[in-house]
């Protein structure tokens, strides 16, 4: 009989996994009711996928390895763009009504630094909803899948260094400990560390922080990417103006109306998101401001081809149709996470990870646009495959209930660390800074009386930690005291939690 096995998060990777595990049982735990907190649902772009006439995995490997500056598992790319066919028709049984022209093929657009139209979108910018509302019937219909909402992960139970539990924390504030002979984090992301992101207020990196306490290796943790193009109407989290503008040939303009993308790269526009996020940064650094220009591109068609970006703009008192866009660079994806193999197995017996929460190796240094729901899926689906093949010992149900957790946190402490990450962990970084942002990081772990901001600092730890040890600038980690690569350094970065504090007490000595 098999164990009972527990999924954290219900987002994509979560729900696809739990729906490639049938008919075992799976109990589903979540922050948010399932589908409606996490950053798939936001997801404007679609899924890239090597599908059209002329387009070959081996092209889609290439892109994203160049993408990833340097650092990529090429083999483990290459897999995911052979996986990426059978995974979109996994997504096509279940409902998801993809794009398609009049012949009934799927209709595949272009987005920044793929060399061809790979990416299958849904109402132009409502891929994310529209795949999560497909997911989200189907789990709802399945048996096999129990589903338990409003509880937020904050610590893994291990025995003899294998995860057996995990202790959540409900919304009275009650800790339940759940046991489990399996277990998979997809609890997303790390948006909410920094002061500006495009992520849900779920994504605060506890996934990351409690395996990392759990003594779990964290990969390429210093590499986060930043948006280019989110909205600057002083919203949190910033609304996103999709790259797929930029694709349909909307330009970059500052406050004097020049189009600054043009002397950076060959590319302009569709360069790779760190170039053109630092572009956009050091323009408003500069006091010109920057903006988005879909006027002549998209004009009176915005409507109808990107209705979510447009219903966005016209609630901020923006007409994108002859109008320019505020833009800001905001926090959008974390290419680090917790490591994993090609089956989603982390350095932990008993624990599984996918989704932004993970790190395969997959993205390098800088996601290539629209890959990130891609390796959910296809490394959700290895996780319920490589799970089901294997006997577990019986576990019997249920859980355990703690009291509540006195809610002793900081005034603004939270607040504090999220300003601390934007200003020197984010789209440009130097040692001064890391250094600075450690020592804020040491106090709030000094001060923080919640399990909650206990993690938040952890996964701050651990990247400006793994940002202040990387000595050359690459893909989504840039150093202005170290502006360019080094060849010597194209490799993954591996790091314990043990390890990222020894380099912050170095630094602060």
């Amino acid at each position: 009989m098999v164990a009972p096995i527990l999924i954290v998060g219900g987002g994509l990777a979560g729900l696809f996994c739990a729906l490639k595990l049938a008919p075992h049982p799976v109990t589903i735990l979540s922050t948010a009711p399932i589908g409606s907190g996490a950053s798939s649902v936001w997801a404007q772009g679609g899924i890239a996928a090597a599908l059209s006439d002329g387009d070959t995995p081996e092209k889609h490997t290439h892109d994203t390895v160049v993408a990833g500056a340097g650092i990529s598992d090429e083999a483990q790319v290459l897999s995911m763009a052979q996986e990426a066919r059978a995974r979109i028709h996994d997504l096509l049984s279940y409902g998801v009504p993809f794009d398609r022209d009049l012949e009934g093929k799927l209709v595949q657009s272009r987005e920044a630094a793929h060399s061809e139209r790979r990416i299958v979108r849904v109402k132009g910018d409502m891929a994310g909803k529209a795949i999560m509302e497909a997911l989200h019937n189907a789990v709802t219909a399945a048996p096999s899948i129990e589903v338990a909402s409003g509880l937020t992960a904050q610590e893994l139970v291990c025995v003899d260094g294998r995860v057996t539990g995990i202790l959540v924390e409900n919304k009275e504030g009650a800790l339940i400990t759940y046991s489990a002979s399996a277990i998979v984090l997809a609890t997303g992301g790390i948006g909410h560390l920094f002061e500006v992101t495009t992520n849900p207020v779920e994504s605060r990196g506890l996934g990351l922080a409690i395996a990392a306490r759990a003594g779990a290796v964290i990969a390429d943790a210093e590499f986060v990417q930043f948006h280019p193009t989110a909205i600057d109407v002083g919203r949190d989290p910033a609304p996103l103006a999709t790259e797929a503008l930029r694709g349909e040939g909307a330009t970059l303009l500052n406050g004097a109306g020049i189009r600054f993308m043009l002397p950076i790269h060959p590319d302009a526009e569709l360069a790779s998101r760190d170039i053109v996020a630092r572009a956009v940064f050091a323009e408003i650094q500069a006091g010109h401001k920057a903006y988005l220009d879909c006027r002549d591109a998209i004009g009176a068609a915005f409507k109808d081809k990107f209705p979510t970006v447009y219903a966005i703009c016209i609630s901020a008192g923006i007409d994108p149709a002859t109008d320019l866009i505020p833009i800001i660079p905001a926090e959008h994806y974390h290419m680090g996470g917790i490591a994993t193999d090609g089956m989603g197995r982390t350095s932990l017996p008993g624990l599984w990870a996918a989704g932004e929460v993970a790190s395969t190796g997959v993205h390098g240094a800088n996601r290539l646009a629209s890959n990130s729901l891609l390796e959910a899926i296809v490394f959700a689906a290895r996780i319920g495959e490589d799970i089901s093949a294997l006997e577990f010992a019986q576990v019997r149900p249920g859980k355990l209930m703690r009291d509540a957790e006195p809610n002793k946190e900081v005034e603004g402490l939270e607040a504090e660390l999220r300003h601390t990450m934007a200003q020197h962990v984010g789209v440009m970084r130097n040692r001064e800074g890391l250094v600075s942002s450690l020592k804020k990081i040491a106090y709030v772990q000094k001060n923080a009386k919640t399990l909650s901001l206990q993690n938040m600092a952890t996964s701050c730890l651990m990247i400006a930690a793994a940002a202040l040890a990387r000595h050359e600038s690459r893909g989504g980690h840039f150093r202005t005291d170290y502006p360019l690569p080094v060849p010597g350094l194209a490799q993954r970065s591996h790091l314990t939690l043990a390890e990222a504090q020894k380099i912050s007490e170095e630094a602060l000595c």
